[in-house]
């Protein structure tokens, strides 16, 4: 293995990520859905690729993908938060948050 695959393998373990509260919504019947991720940046290819397999836990959510397609789901970050090194605490500030967003927009948890 050469030193620069070895460096760009070590900077890709070492990248921080961002954790968050995100929602999808629903242009054709205005359902709203929010979620948490302790990666925001991978979250929506993820719910995208169950959605597309028809696996979805969210079967609210798994049904307008169903009836509306894709393309009347759109994704948006709700809130970015500061990164926390212990996974208790960030996961603590995820689960309260994820319940401020959720009443504040009306939604269904994912």
């Amino acid at each position: 293995m050469t030193s620069d695959r070895k460096a760009a393998i070590a900077a890709y373990k070492e990248r921080k990520t961002i954790a968050g509260i995100f929602v999808v919504r629903c242009t054709a019947t205005s359902e709203t859905w929010v979620g948490q991720s302790p990666n925001l940046e991978k979250i929506q290819n993820r719910i995208w690729f169950s959605l597309r397999q028809g696996s979805h836990t969210c079967r609210s959510l798994q049904a307008a993908w169903t009836a509306h397609g894709p393309d009347s789901l759109t994704f948006a970050e709700c809130e970015r938060l500061e990164h926390e090194e212990i996974a208790y605490v960030r996961d603590a500030l995820l689960k309260e948050r994820v319940l401020h967003w959720r009443t504040e927009l009306g939604a269904k948890t994912i």
